[in-house]
């Protein structure tokens, strides 16, 4: 092990959950990226879930869709928006897929009868998995989710501790993020529980060469002094994390303050001069646009908008390409349901409604739909999205009043959308499901491609005749009512072996549902071409209106 050239960085968090370690790893691996290095990211996860495929949004926010079709932490998304790369099931694992993997390899014999033991065996099983997430990458940055000082994290971080052991000081680099509570009543930063945070690092054998402070309020030379002394790390490695107008901010704000020296001095590194500046370019037409329009984003779980967080980002690039801010106006479905469309969504320029699971609200997303379609705004509908505009189109203008999908009613007698018995997965395997499989694993996952209709939306958007996209859904558009749509003015316009793709109405200015989730290919470099598309129809929309 000690001959593998990949450097490792490992970023811990202690006082508190969700202090933004994720942004900070993603961060300091697009400035390295940018200065030549091949970067890799890897997020650990201590909870015992195998993955997050099958937790609540308002649980654990969003499920991230990777490539090959793992379902991950929502983090894995920051990473590929920020390092502008796919990512695969080898950057993220649990503390149960760990496990699962040494009680599997410990039924097959492969221990020879010993005692199975955190340490080694679990140990080692992390270690490797760190490893093979480093294959033919100069930098591998590795993010420990939770807190410092979590029963469920010792046994990762007790692998970070070994590691640096066994590769050598030049190899390895600990950063520890950490709050900076500020007392209001007082006037002052509190600089006890970083202290306290570090202490638990280090009676764990521990380390940290730099500390990222998260900081409402700025922070003194004195107050970062402090800290460095307290904690025995350089000045020039106590790093603050303040809040910014927009998360890709955060890279500048972090190259501001020379983050990069001390990085490439631990770990002995050369030509760190990154060249930031198209994101530099990128950024400020984010805080500062030149104009602005409103987007109704109709969904269910608004009340943790983290669920959505790879759909708001992509709307964020696109508007950063078109030197525009888009305005989100969230739309309960609920309320639309109970109120009509009109009240929401008549002052908004484009009309998105989301993917989701579950009958609630749907009725209002349909009528959202129905708005968009005869008030010729421009419209994106995703996955549920472009199930539902179906079956709004079938309802309202095939005349089919009990058309539905069999998600929400198993009875219907006119099934849009149904459940396919088998369909081939992002592997090349063959998948069979019934409307009794198991939630974690009858999902159609990961990218597939897609083929898309000359003249249409998705073939101007994409500009090319084969795309590729991230799907994450169980059911399907059912082909027995396509010539029905398409002789009254539906159009299919994407296709992959067989399975719709995507729809469009023929006689509207901007409108496309598509199956896939665009969503998880946007990156702040390279947004996502039909949600590029639909936000410049919609700003072209505001300035004809």
């Amino acid at each position: 092990m000690s001959e593998h050239k990949t450097k490792y960085i490992f970023v811990t968090g202690g006082v508190l959950s969700s202090l933004g370690k994720g942004i900070t790893a993603a961060s300091i691996g697009t400035l390295l990226k940018h200065t030549g290095q091949r970067v890799g990211v890897l997020k650990l996860d201590p909870y015992i879930n195998v993955d997050p495929g099958t937790m609540s949004p308002l649980e654990h926010g969003e499920v991230f869709v990777t490539k090959d079709g793992a379902e991950t932490d929502l983090d894995l998304g920051h990473y590929e928006r920020f390092l502008d790369t796919s990512l695969t099931q080898n950057n993220n694992f649990t503390t149960g897929l760990v496990y699962k993997t040494v009680i599997e390899n410990e039924r097959k014999g492969k221990y020879l009868g010993k005692t199975i033991q955190v340490v080694p065996h679990i140990v080692n099983e992390i270690k490797e998995r760190i490893v093979r997430a480093g294959e033919n990458k100069d930098i591998l940055i590795v993010e420990l989710g939770g807190t410092t000082g979590d029963i469920e994290g010792l046994p990762f971080l007790e692998t970070i501790r070994q590691m640096k052991h066994e590769l050598g000081k030049t190899q390895v680099m600990n950063i520890h993020v950490t709050l900076l509570p500020y007392i209001k009543a007082a006037g002052e930063l509190k600089t006890k529980p970083t202290q306290h945070s570090v202490q638990e690092l280090r009676r764990i054998g521990i380390a940290p060469h730099m500390i990222v402070l998260r900081a409402e309020v700025p922070v003194s030379n004195d107050i970062k002094r402090k800290i460095a002394y307290s904690c025995d790390v350089d000045e020039d490695s106590v790093i603050v994390a303040a809040d910014a107008p927009t998360i890709y901010q955060v890279p500048l704000n972090f190259l501001d303050q020379d983050i990069l020296a001390p990085i490439c001095k631990q770990l002995d590194l050369h030509d760190c001069q990154p060249n930031m500046d198209k994101w530099r370019d990128l950024v400020h037409k984010i805080i500062m646009p030149s104009d602005s329009m409103k987007i109704a984003f109709v969904g269910k779980y608004l009340d943790l908008k983290e669920s959505y967080k790879s759909l708001t980002e992509a709307l964020i690039h696109a508007g950063a390409h078109l030197d525009t801010k888009v305005e989100i106006k969230w739309v309960d479905s609920e309320k639309v349901e109970d109120d009509g469309a009109q009240k929401y969504l008549n002052d908004c320029q484009g009309i998105l409604v989301a993917g989701g699971f579950g009958g609630r609200g749907v009725e209002g997303k349909i009528k959202a739909i129905q708005y968009a379609r005869e008030n010729k705004i421009p419209f994106l509908g995703i996955c549920l999205g472009m199930q539902l505009s179906m079956v709004e189109y079938a309802r309202n203008v095939l005349g089919i009043a009990d058309a539905n999908s069999v998600e929400f009613d198993e009875d219907t007698a006119n099934p849009i959308i149904y459940l396919i018995d088998e369909f081939i997965d992002a592997s090349g395997s063959k998948q069979v499901r019934t409307t009794t499989s198991p939630m974690g694993g009858t999902m159609r996952l990961g990218e597939y491609e897609c083929e898309t209709k000359e003249g249409s939306n998705l073939r101007a958007a994409y500009d090319a005749p084969i795309i590729f996209e991230r799907h994450r859904h169980r059911y399907e558009a059912n082909p027995k009512y396509r010539e029905s749509l398409e002789a009254n003015g539906m159009d299919i316009t994407g296709e992959s072996n067989g399975l719709i793709e995507a729809v469009e109405v023929k006689d509207h200015p901007w409108f496309l549902g598509v199956q896939f989730h665009p969503e998880f290919t946007s990156r702040l470099q390279n947004p996502n071409l039909s949600v590029l598309a639909f936000v410049k129809a919609a700003l072209e929309q505001k300035i004809d209106g």
